[in-house]
């Protein structure tokens, strides 16, 4: 079983603070106030490094993954923004890698960015800027090339804080899937995806998949969550990802009087 849930450290919105202590790793602390804002060398874990854990996983894999390098500097500025540890995964990821790509790109998973995947966990969530929060008490961590999104629920979404959430693109609800952030890696790594996406697949999906940026996702029409033929007899094409997060997460769930 995965250990290593983030430490809820603070941030400038706050996203992880509604994490309680038995949702994350037994050495968490929330912090005192907002405005303690931890030093990058106490957020640096030497004596139990969560990228240990990352690639003892990876050794189990069996869907094929790629760690993306990232700068150190780009790594440093993510971890300070985030302010998680890298005693977990989370904080690993973002201070080591540039992301993950999982099963041949479908998933990605975020960490401090690099030119394959030109957006990091903290400014895709609008942290260490002025910008406002993509999330209410909640924290985006990955998506798929289909405009599914992942987040690490800190109490805004629907289903148990320090679970990972989902926005289906078919149903366009944040959906529980009852995992923390450790269980939901491992699970990208060990998983029946095949199975799980089985209704959003094409024949043939990776070669296309292999041509995506990072920073893009294939939109469909009629889209997956209307009436239509197979998904592989529907229209599809890239758009940046920024455009599926405003139709699925903001405008579409607006339309429908739904909170998204």
């Amino acid at each position: 079983m995965p250990a290593g849930e983030p430490e809820a450290g603070d941030s400038h919105h706050n996203i992880l603070v509604g994490l309680s202590a038995e949702s994350v790793t037994e050495d968490a602390a929330l912090p005192e106030s907002e405005n303690s804002m931890r030093t990058l060398e106490a957020l640096i874990n030497t004596q139990e490094p969560g990228i240990d854990l990352v690639r003892e996983w990876l050794g189990e894999a069996t869907n094929p993954v790629e760690v993306l390098e990232c700068e150190a500097a780009a790594g440093d500025e993510t971890l300070l923004a985030l302010q998680v540890t890298t005693r977990s995964p989370m904080g690993a990821l973002a201070h080591g890698t540039g992301g993950l790509l999982v099963d041949h790109g479908w998933v990605r998973v975020l960490g401090a960015g690099c030119q394959r995947l030109p957006r990091s966990i903290t400014s895709w969530n609008g942290l260490g800027s002025d910008a406002p929060p993509r999330l209410d008490r909640a924290i985006a961590i990955g998506d798929d090339v289909v405009g599914g999104f992942y987040a690490l629920n800190g109490g805004g979404l629907p289903g148990e804080p320090g679970h990972v959430a989902y926005l289906a693109p078919d149903s366009l609800e944040w959906e529980n899937q009852e995992l923390g952030y450790s269980e939901w890696l491992y699970w990208l790594f060990t998983g029946d995806l095949a199975l799980f996406y089985e209704n959003a697949r094409w024949p043939n999906w990776e070669a296309e998949v292999a041509q995506l940026r990072g920073d893009q996702g294939f939109t469909l029409y009629p889209f997956l969550w209307a009436d239509g033929p197979p998904v592989g007899e529907r229209a599809r094409g890239a758009v940046p990802i920024e455009e599926l997060w405003y139709l699925h997460a903001v405008e579409v769930p607006r339309q429908l009087g739904s909170p998204g």
